[in-house]
């Protein structure tokens, strides 16, 4: 796909430097701003002094409104500030009372509204502050009892609930002061006395972008409804009259740059539309800007809009400019270009920017080389100067409208425009912003004024709300700083210019981390492809092509030559005409040959320094983005992804190539090599997978003999290579492509392997255990992460389109084939139709079909087999009637519909359905206790994703939720290495997590003793042992920060407990990640001996865990810390190893017996259903006792980044 080039040749120059300066080098552009502004000296001074002369007769003449005031009380830099925020974010959208007090009571309580008593500027915020003390007061007083019993009292005395009532009067009076009116003639009727006052209005219909076609219909309808009414009061000349602003987002559920051709074909004939309507009434139309992701396509948009001939001879179509982008000098150029061309008048919109913490985040969560944006505000504010002296020169063509209530920016445009006629230009402001500021300039100046006026319902407002407290709720808004007179005006009026140049070359925020130094100097963050940018998707197209029709050619890579001929055609899933290559699979010969030469290659590489293997690592990862290109397409050719996903696919490869040589170098001196490790990967994910386990064993000194999944066996083999050519030795690192039944049996039965690494299924990981048990020593690790069935809570506090956009990726994306797809849905029973119906129009927008096209979102499936049992499992709920959607799909390839299935909970799920397939439940908000224990009982513990505002509910859900990776209001995919450890507990996975702290670790041995087994002693029955364990119901473990002190006097010194805290994991801004450590539960500590069994006790009850301890004598020595009512219960004697299989309600089993008894224990553990139970031979590395489970919260989600933008330079 080639970037679009205009029809108009001589915009292409201006067009291209839009693109080339979407991420440049923030010194370099404002230095070229500032050079292009030319402002003296003096014009400079006169600036500053005109600003300060303002603010100081707005100080003297003000009279701030309502909201003014209540921001100079409630900022950002307040706990009680962002509560409110919170609080109007979600108030007005919750149906349920009991919801309602929850919301309600999280937020106020937890503010100290006393600090805040008597202290605002105006009586009613004053009186409202005391009645948020009194209602805190009486919810905190009523926590003896229960809040919510409180509440119910007071609704029960008062007939209805007060508290509710006045928040909700509360937030909807907010609203009156941002949001002009309910519809357009309310709207305008409230304007009236401004227009009599000399102002003008353009009216803007609130809402979020549209989710579903039918979102785009009803905004095209308000926008040209809004247009009919504002119609009648236009006449003469067009800028005086009154204007409308239009998102393209709000027109197309799609309007997005790899959906370009639906844009052009769908979006722009209803801009023209609206625009043509807008000419004949002759008012203005301005193109409201958006994310900077959308900036070239929506220039697409406008000059095929602007190019219709009917438009010509009308001066009032608009633009809005972001002066905070890169890329706004260049943009006025092109805009320039484009009025000259077609011979237009136009009008050109200039902002400050909005969603500026968004782009941070962005560009950091996607790698970019740089920021879209200015990260200091100085910038921001000198590109605005040089912005608005590059406007002033171009009024043969524009119309420039200066939107600022910033006394700098307003004095900087007078000063410059001196000689220009008052009408050439306006000004903007928001309604209920800027009043006292914009009421002076009109007074002094005689330019005129428009303002810029939202017009919805109260349930529309709740976005636009929030970012206008954010936004004008931190210290550096000027609408703060006017009201605190504490800053003089010279302080305020300050030139910006100045302030840039006082920080030299180091310009960028220091507060602001860089995408690739994400994870400090540990290690650089992998790069990102954006596939919204042209230049990059034009460098993408010209590389992959190269590969559209390329054969690849792969078998085995030994250290020796294979002995097999048994080749196999792989085709591409989504088109099988398509032959991607041929792959030779490997004989059990190979198998055999290959393990002989891992054991000598694992001689040498072991001896490798750690610092020599780390380097050797991060090649790999380099070598993998240099050969990007060609892995995009392989990747989409066998394995049927995406290019969003081929992205993150090589992606996350490289992170876990630059974590785990760091780790094997942290690790060095903690332990020594295993041996020969079998990797076995899955096909979902063939490169990153596949890379991480070869790599951390690598890393840990051991030798590896992978076998890839079958189905994508190319790709394994061309990492393969490419790890032989960044320095790995052949005998180290040797690939064996084939079946399960051939090469992975073969290679998990085999005593010369020291260990099993393993992803896929369950039942898979159950079946590799026991041949291990046969075969292997007693202690070989099986690190497995198998499958889940993967839930998610959405209550009635949530916002409904991010839920169904975080639904769609979590369910749809990558067709459902992920670990961590979302598979059960539970939506609060008051939402659930309007949350479903929106979910449902959303999943009509979904693209399905060839992954190579950037318009795909859901491809195939990987074979036959996966297509079949998908489409057998929705067919026998469709004919029981639950089946609620389905989409078409392709009928060539191995395409399946996502689809949509009623169930009364995950209770009726028996088994994951790998796939796009999303089974639904509804449930009460008084049963979510219930939801939670439901999905703890069905035993798999992969991801779990939970959407709330409610905080207090969020910590109670997410403290009793057993699952490896929980994620709060987000979608619950694509964890980050290092950064969102991965794996799950119980059926889905043994630990450690893969990207996390003790992954590597797992694979090294340390100090291990080994002990006799003990023939004295009477042999214990598992009837005798489950008593005991059941004793252990009672008891509690010690609290982290007292447990080394309670069990000092019978212990001596015990480790440190993990679980003590979380560690605070590095990412992107705007996003919590938590790691924290677990106890297990209950442990069988078996001795041999008395002395090894209170060890093993020791280093379990650090950690949190329960213990059982069984050795001859053993109960004397125990005394003590039975009687101190620690969770230890003990008997002398010995466990038949048989009990073990029968035995329940214990996590672990550890011992440091001779090896004929550990492969009895684990013998019996084997024969187990269930999850896999580990033997614990390490008895003193407290890691091996815990469980690691971590929590990302998405902490933007109530409208913006409060953080952020309160430290934002």
């Amino acid at each position: 796909m080639r970037p679009q080039q205009s029809v108009n040749p001589d915009l292409n120059f201006n067009r291209q430097a839009i693109r080339q300066n979407y991420l440049a080098d923030e010194y370099e552009v404002i230095h070229s701003l500032i050079a292009d502004a030319q402002l003296s000296q003096a014009e400079r001074e006169a600036i500053s002094a005109r600003a300060a002369d303002l603010v100081r007769s707005v100080r003297k003449n003000a009279r701030p409104t309502i909201m003014e005031k209540f921001l100079a009380e409630y900022g950002l830099t307040t706990k009680e500030g962002v509560a409110l925020m919170c609080l109007a974010e979600a108030l007005l959208r919750v149906p349920d009372n009991l919801t309602i007090h929850d919301l309600i009571e999280d937020k106020i309580t937890s503010g100290n509204w006393g600090a805040h008593v008597g202290k605002a500027q105006s009586g009613m915020i004053n009186t409202a502050t005391m009645a948020l003390l009194m209602t805190s007061n009486l919810l905190k007083d009523s926590e003896r009892q229960s809040v919510g019993e409180t509440l119910r009292k007071l609704v029960k005395r008062m007939g209805e609930p007060v508290v509710r009532t006045v928040a909700g009067q509360a937030m909807k009076e907010m609203g009156r002061q941002f949001v002009l009116g309910r519809d357009i003639e309310e709207a305008q009727d409230r304007g009236e006395a401004q227009v009599q006052r000399g102002y003008t209005y353009s009216y803007d219909m609130l809402g979020e972008a549209a989710r579903t076609d039918a979102d785009a219909v009803r905004y095209f309808n308000a926008y040209s409804n809004a247009i009919d009414s504002i119609a009648k009061n236009c006449q003469g000349d067009v800028r005086t009259n009154p204007g409308i602003s239009v998102k393209l987002s709000a027109l197309h559920a799609r309007y997005e740059y790899g959906n370009r051709d639906r844009v052009m074909k769908e979006l722009a004939p209803r801009a023209l539309e609206l625009a043509k309507k807008a000419a004949r009434a002759n008012m203005g139309f301005n193109i409201d800007a958006e994310e900077q992701d959308r900036l070239d396509l929506s220039l697409d948009v406008i000059e095929a809009v602007l190019s219709d001939p009917e438009l010509a001879g009308w001066n009032g179509f608009g633009i809005v400019v972001q002066a905070f982008g890169k890329r706004s000098a260049q943009t006025l150029n092109w805009l320039y270009a484009l009025s000259e061309k077609l011979d237009r008048r136009i009008m050109v919109r200039l902002v400050k920017g909005a969603y500026w913490d968004a782009e941070i985040k962005r560009a950091q969560v996607m790698g970019l080389s740089d920021f879209p944006v200015f990260t200091r505000k100085a910038c921001s504010d000198v590109s605005y100067l040089a912005c608005a002296k590059q406007l002033l020169g171009m009024t043969d063509r524009i119309y420039p409208q200066f939107a600022t209530h910033n006394a700098h920016s307003v004095s900087a445009v007078l000063e410059l425009a001196k000689d220009l006629d008052r009408s050439a230009f306006e000004f903007q402001r928001l309604h209920g912003m800027g009043e006292s500021l914009h009421d002076q300039v009109i007074a002094d100046s005689g330019v005129p004024c428009r303002i810029y006026a939202p017009v919805g319902a109260h349930s529309d407002l709740l976005a636009y709300l929030v970012r206008r407290l954010l936004e004008n709720g931190a210290n550096s808004s000027f609408v703060n700083q006017i009201v605190d007179t504490r800053i003089t005006p010279e302080e305020i009026a300050k030139d910006p210019i100045d302030a840039v140049n006082a920080l030299g070359e180091n310009i960028s925020s220091k507060a602001i981390v860089r995408p690739e130094k994400l994870f400090g100097d540990q290690r650089r963050n992998s790069k990102g492809w954006d596939i919204t940018d042209p230049v990059t998707i034009a460098e993408v197209e010209q590389g992959r092509g190269q590969y559209r029709e390329f054969r690849w050619k792969g078998g085995p890579v030994m250290a020796v030559d294979s002995s097999s001929d048994n080749m196999v055609e792989v085709r591409n899933p989504a088109n099988p005409d398509d032959l991607v290559g041929e792959i030779t699979f490997a004989s059990e010969a190979d198998v055999s040959a290959a393990l002989d030469a891992a054991s000598e290659g694992f001689k040498s590489w072991s001896s490798v320094p750690a610092e020599e293997r780390a380097a050797i690592i991060r090649r790999v990862g380099d070598l993998y983005e240099e050969n990007a290109h060609e892995l995009f397409a392989l990747t989409t050719r066998e394995a049927g992804k995406s290019l969003l996903d081929a992205v993150a696919e090589i992606r996350e490869a490289v992170d876990f190539a630059m974590f785990y040589a760091n780790e094997g170098v942290r690790y060095q001196n903690d332990g020594e090599a295993r041996g020969v490790i079998c990797c076995i990967s899955p096909w979902n994910f063939p490169l990153a997978i596949f890379t991480g386990q070869i790599l951390a064993n690598l890393a840990a000194g051991n030798a590896v003999v992978a076998k890839p999944a079958e189905q994508t066996s190319l790709l394994a083999v061309r990492a393969a290579e490419l790890m032989l050519e960044a320095g790995i030795p052949r005998a180290a690192m040797q690939l064996l492509p084939g079946t399960g039944a051939t090469v992975g049996s073969a290679l998990t039965s085999d005593p010369r392997v020291a260990g099993v690494c393993f992803t896929g299924s369950t039942a898979t990981a159950q079946r590799i255990n026991k041949v291990m048990t046969d075969n292997m020593d007693p202690d070989a690790p099986l690190v497995a992460e198998t499958g889940g069935l993967n839930a998610m809570i959405v209550d009635s506090t949530a916002l409904p389109e991010q839920v169904v956009r975080d639904v769609l990726a979590s369910s749809f994306q990558s067709a459902g084939q992920r670990c961590s797809a979302l598979r059960m849905l539970y939506v609060q029973k008051d939402i659930a139709d309007h949350l479903l119906e929106m979910l449902y129009g959303a999943m009509e927008e979904l693209g399905i079909g060839d992954p190579w096209l950037l318009s795909t979102d859901v491809g195939p499936v990987i074979d036959e087999n996966a297509r079949k049992k998908i489409v057998d499992h929705c067919n026998k709920f469709e004919a029981k009637g639950q089946l609620l959607k389905k989409l078409d799909v392709p009928q060539n390839g191995l395409f399946v519909s996502p689809a949509v299935l009623k169930v009364n909970g995950i209770e009726d799920m028996e088994e994951e359905i790998f796939g796009p397939v999303l089974h639904v439940a509804t449930f009460e908000a008084k049963d979510i206790d219930k939801v939670v224990d439901a999905v703890n009982a069905k035993g798999y513990g992969l991801t779990f994703g939970v959407h709330s505002r409610v905080d207090r509910r969020i910590a109670r859900i997410t403290s009793r939720i057993k699952v490896g990776n929980t994620y709060v209001n987000r979608n619950q995919i694509g964890a980050i290495v290092g950064s969102q450890p991965f794996g799950g507990e119980g059926l889905s996975g043994t630990g450690p997590k893969a990207g996390g702290p003790h992954y590597v670790r797992r694979f090294m041995k340390g100090e291990t003793i080994s002990k006799p087994a003990q023939s004295s002693g009477k042999v214990l029955s598992a009837d005798r042992v489950q008593k005991l364990i059941g004793k252990l119901d009672s008891l509690t473990a010690p609290q982290p920060q007292e447990r080394q002190q309670i069990l000092k006097p019978f212990f001596g010194d015990v480790p440190a407990p993990l679980d003590a805290g979380y560690e605070e994991m590095p990412g992107p801004t705007g996003e919590q990640n938590h790691l924290s450590d677990h106890a297990r539960g209950v442990i069988l500590c078996l001795g041999p001996d008395a002395e090894s069994a209170m060890e093993q006790a020791a280093t379990a009850l650090s950690q949190g865990n329960k213990v059982v301890v069984i050795a001859p004598d053993v109960e004397k020595q125990a005394e003590g810390a039975v009687k101190a009512g620690l969770p230890i219960v003990a008997a002398n004697g010995v466990l038949d190893p048989d009990a073990l299989a029968t035995l329940t309600g214990f996590e672990a089993v550890v011992s440091v017996a001779e090896r004929s008894l550990l492969k009895q224990y684990r013998e019996a553990l084997a024969q187990r259903d269930g999850a896999l139970l580990p033997i614990i031979t390490e008895h003193k590395l407290d890691q091996r006792f815990v469980i690691e489970r971590h929590l990302c919260v998405d902490t933007t989600a109530a409208g913006g980044n409060a953080s952020l933008i309160a430290a934002s330079e």
